[in-house]
């Protein structure tokens, strides 16, 4: 976890509970542990691994909304070790995030793996370009191979992160995991499909008869 991530997500109100629950003790121990604040290669390579991410803001009356954010697989680049960005793909017309933006830039990302149950928590200030206003960084992010419209690029400051534990996370898995996972079984029955079809071709055929 980067080193300012416990003094974002650790209000005193916060600091109030962990004491009250016992575990303020343990965490006032892993507040002094020094740590990187850049992303490192293997933050890196899970973002680059990912499909979806869930993201929140709050609105001007203080109101969290949650977002999932989808595209093809490193749809989310990593611009730099302290930079993200995604191409905003047109959506319900609801603009409910964009909004928010405008008015409080700070956002929370969650970003999921969870057929090996992980779980990565990002903290980040988001500008948000319009995509006729960044045509050079929207040829950066767009896939040519996915035909949704982009109405815009997210560029995502990152103030800090943090690797969830795996506890309580359920394992689930896309169409495409399961399909190579059960690629064993698909060659099994293709084998016995062709070894069923040479043994028919074997026999002798009794209707000559």
């Amino acid at each position: 976890m980067a080193k300012n991530y416990l003094e974002i997500a650790f209000s005193e109100s916060v600091k109030a509970q962990q004491k009250l629950y016992g575990s303020r003790k343990q965490y006032e121990r892993v507040e002094k542990i020094e740590r990187g604040t850049e992303l490192s290669f293997a933050e890196a390579d899970f973002i680059a691994r990912s499909d979806g991410l869930y993201l929140a803001t709050v609105s001007e009356g203080g109101q969290p909304y949650v977002q999932f954010r989808g595209g093809p697989t490193g749809f989310l680049k990593v611009m730099d070790q302290k930079t993200l960005a995604y191409a905003d793909f047109k959506g319900n017309l609801q603009y409910i995030s964009t909004g928010n933006l405008t008015e409080n830039n700070q956002a929370a990302l969650i970003l999921m793996d969870y057929p090996n149950r992980q779980r990565l928590k990002i903290f980040v200030h988001i500008e948000v370009l319009a995509a006729a206003e960044a045509p050079e960084l929207i040829a950066k992010l767009e896939n040519l191979d996915y035909p949704a419209k982009i109405e815009r690029a997210m560029i995502l400051r990152v103030e800090a992160f943090d690797w969830n534990c795996p506890q309580h996370i359920t394992p689930r898995y896309t169409t495409e995991e399961i399909k190579i996972m059960n690629q064993p079984i698909y060659e099994q029955i293709e084998n016995l499909t062709a070894e069923n079809e040479n043994l028919r071709n074997r026999l002798p055929d009794f209707s000559a008869m």
